[in-house]
């Protein structure tokens, strides 16, 4: 069997962002790969057309923008969660600005931040639509699948 590299893993995320869909499952003999432009869920081994897992329960981190620890959301407040491991970065560089903070605006496509996996940058998007009340991850500090990145207050 043949391995994927992590260019070959690079080229088919570009190949979907520009494409009309907005996952991709890629099965090549025990090696799985599945990619959602969303940020949304990514992984499993049962059957393809197995339903993404229920979400866990948020894992809560401090990070230096928000010096008190959340006891998890209230009311009207999601966590957006990491789905997958790696280094989490909050800007799209060194020294720019963060791609979210406390108060901003966000919408389902608002990117959030950026999970590094073996050199691979994968933009993690919101989501959902709402107010960031909460950053949870340190940037350039690695996340966990399922932890918590930040809480936003859902409209309605």
């Amino acid at each position: 069997m043949s391995r994927l590299s992590g260019k070959d893993i690079a080229e088919i995320a570009k190949l979907l962002d520009e494409s009309q869909f907005s996952s991709l499952d890629l099965k090549v003999g025990e090696f799985r790969l599945k990619i959602r432009r969303d940020g949304g869920w990514s992984g499993g081994d049962g059957d393809e057309d197995e339903a993404p897992p229920p979400r866990p329960a948020p894992r809560t981190a401090t990070a230096p923008a928000t010096p008190v620890a959340s006891s998890g959301p209230s009311t009207n407040e999601i966590d957006v969660i990491a789905p997958l491991l790696g280094n989490f970065y909050s800007a799209p560089r060194p020294g720019e600005p963060p791609f979210v903070q406390l108060g901003d605006t966000v919408g389902p496509d608002t990117t959030i931040g950026i999970i590094e996996v073996m050199k691979l940058m994968n933009p993690i998007r919101a989501g959902v639509a709402g107010i960031v009340t909460a950053l949870l991850a340190e940037n350039g500090k690695a996340v966990e699948e399922g932890q918590a990145l930040l809480r936003v207050k859902v409209r309605g």
